[in-house]
């Protein structure tokens, strides 16, 4: 890279930008047994398949396939029916509950690939309030990696986007928030193998304490050292 990158407890922030699955509640085992059934029915590998579906819009992941004869969008509400089925093992990432609570609510907006109804019901599933300011997979064009998502959330909180910092998981993700120019922050408590990232990088919201100034910007300090690592840049 060729400047190092933002040390995220030195910076302040106009608000915060949450990724929803892997990042603030784990959906994995749901995700993937709809997926699963999905990927058999259409003869994929399945395990192959599996690693390509997290971060991305439903039906941006069935258009990737080119699939004969397979229409993305009403595969796509199969999908989101299914999963709206399946939120068995559905829990909030340890301490995102109140790490949220601790957030004012005109600072922080979801931002998911996931449709509307589906975000809400997971989110219910985890124990997490549906917050006040929710993007979701009907409000873009293009999913990510493409950054519109999460200029959206920030101009949806009033705010540009290069003030926000970006809470994300999954790759397509990460590369949105960069994409967008904000900072960005990797979650990594559903990583199943280390993710090699220039970010700083935390394994739950234990680690991690918010506060906000008399100037309404929104600071973040560490907590217990075992939970948290920062890699300032390669």
């Amino acid at each position: 890279m060729s400047s190092p990158t933002p040390n995220v407890f030195t910076r302040r922030y106009r608000a915060f930008l949450f990724d929803m699955d892997g990042t603030l509640l784990n959906s994995i085992a749901a995700a993937e047994r709809v997926w699963g059934i999905w990927a058999a029915r259409h003869g994929l590998d399945v395990e192959a398949f599996l690693h390509t579906i997290h971060g991305a819009r439903a039906i941006d992941t069935i258009t990737r396939q080119a699939l004969p004869g397979v229409d993305p969008q009403v595969e796509a509400q199969w999908i989101t029916e299914a999963e709206l089925d399946d939120v068995e093992g559905i829990v909030a990432v340890p301490g995102a509950v109140a790490f949220l609570a601790s957030l004012p609510v005109d600072q922080w907006a979801l931002v998911t690939s996931a449709p509307k109804a589906l975000a809400v019901r997971r989110l219910q599933a985890a124990g997490i309030p549906v917050p006040a300011v929710l993007v979701t997979a009907e409000d873009v064009k293009t999913g990510k990696p493409d950054p519109a998502c999460y200029v959206l959330g920030a101009q949806r909180l009033g705010v540009p986007v290069q003030d926000c910092l970006v809470f994300e998981d999954a790759t397509v993700g990460i590369q949105a928030g960069e994409a967008a120019g904000a900072d960005i922050m990797v979650v990594t408590s559903t990583h199943m193998a280390p993710m090699v990232t220039v970010h700083a990088r935390i394994e739950e919201y234990s680690a991690l304490k918010a506060e906000r100034g008399a100037d309404g910007l929104l600071s973040l300090s560490p907590l217990p050292v075992s939970a948290f690592q920062a890699v300032e840049g390669v």
